[in-house]
């Protein structure tokens, strides 16, 4: 197939791409409860002809091509979030839950690809492994699909994930590469469960206030970030919940906080583990009570490949235009740029060479002026169908290599 080729099919395929994207976007589910989702998704890549297999507690993996080459693995994922929609679009969820992050964006361009692929099985020079994902925004989808295999029999050479970005200031339909190294921060969440002894708040003598020690340790957190690190120490620390009690007149017995870390190597990573859980057992004690520390789902920096990310830019470049594709680098002034907000594909790019490329789907300046994870986010639909074409170039032009 020819680049132009490639285009035509994917344009050729917008609106179904479209209609798999509206049926996820209505049908919105969580976590591994896919119970909707997964059956659909293996459904139409059923009727394409694949044979899909059933991978770890909710994914979907198959391949197309032929064996004896290289092998690449392109993944979508699968869920949303507990979020309640409030986009002003006509095909919002009703279920209390969305897609406010585009996964429904990223599967439904995969099966586009995925159409694309088995029609064109025979000009395959290896074979593409397609990876449907639950579970990214808890950080356990990717973990659990490659303990049950997916990255085996066969073993990809490399990967790729492509994800959607909103409200981002570039014409719609624009792929960005990330540059070589970490791309996106280690997460971790934590929570810090304070112990005291309840009492009548009349008579605080008789109890020990863990709503104290926890604000407390609230602040002592921050001392971290401001004394502890250096200036080239990249991390965020946040406590994103607190609560304790039920009654204004009632000391309780226990307060609780919610958390997260982000950190772009694994020596701070395991220092803020540390200091926080450190600083959470002495402060307590010192207001008498008792602090307990336990981290919860995460995952570790996401680390693109060198290789992968200068001959990618060249494919996309070719394939999109000069002024349709760009590096991280290029549009930082040359620096790598690094997101916010972390990523479990992040394990695959640990197991085989990886790459990560952004999708610009929505200008600010033409209504789409949300960020991700916001209930009234937009994504721009015309971007699907270039989506779907960049997956199948890179696969072909991989695989030829």
């Amino acid at each position: 197939m020819t680049k132009e080729q490639i285009l035509q099919e994917a344009k050729a395929l917008q609106e179904e791409i479209k209609s798999h994207r509206l049926w996820l976007h209505t049908h919105a589910e969580t976590g591994f409860d896919l119970t909707e989702t997964k059956p659909y998704v293996k459904s139409a890549l059923t009727e394409m002809g694949y044979t899909v297999r059933d991978c770890g507690k909710a994914g979907l993996v198959t391949t197309v091509g032929k064996p004896g080459g290289k092998v690449l693995l392109l993944r979508a994922d699968m869920d949303a979030l507990p979020i309640a929609e409030e986009a002003d679009v006509d095909f919002a969820c009703q279920n209390g839950r969305m897609h406010a992050c585009g996964h429904d964006m990223h599967t439904a361009m995969l099966l586009g690809a995925a159409k694309i692929l088995k029609a064109h099985e025979s000009e395959l020079d290896g074979m593409v492994k397609l990876m449907f994902q639950p579970a990214e925004e808890i950080f356990e989808g990717s973990k659990d699909m490659i303990a049950s295999g997916v990255l085996e029999n066969p073993r990809p050479d490399a990967a790729l994930m492509i994800h959607v970005a909103a409200g981002m200031p570039l014409p719609a339909g624009t792929v960005v590469v990330s540059a070589p190294g970490v791309s996106a921060p280690a997460a971790d969440y934590f929570t810090i469960r304070v112990h005291g002894k309840g009492c009548h708040g009349s008579a605080p003598q008789n109890g020990i206030d863990p709503l104290t020690a926890a604000a407390h340790i609230l602040i002592a957190l921050q001392e971290i970030h401001a004394r502890e690190l250096s200036a080239s120490d990249e991390a965020v620390l946040t406590i994103g919940t607190f609560h304790a009690g039920e009654a204004g007149n009632v000391i309780p017995d226990t307060a609780t906080m919610g958390g997260t870390i982000r950190t772009y190597d694994e020596k701070t990573r395991a220092y803020l583990k540390e200091r926080i859980t450190a600083i959470a057992k002495n402060v307590a004690e010192a207001f008498r009570a008792g602090a307990e520390v336990s981290f919860g789902s995460g995952c570790p920096t996401l680390v693109n490949d060198k290789r992968l990310s200068e001959t990618v830019t060249g494919y996309l470049k070719d394939l999109l235009g000069a002024n349709r594709a760009f590096t991280t680098a290029e549009l930082s002034g040359g620096k790598p740029a690094r997101g916010g907000g972390s990523e479990d594909f992040a394990y695959v790019s640990h197991e085989v060479p990886s790459l990560m490329l952004a999708l610009a789907a929505g200008e600010p300046s033409k209504g789409y002026v949300y960020p991700q994870h916001h209930p009234k986010v937009r994504f721009d639909e015309s971007v699907l169908s270039t989506g779907a074409a960049v997956f199948v170039d890179c696969a072909l032009q991989y695989l030829r290599e």
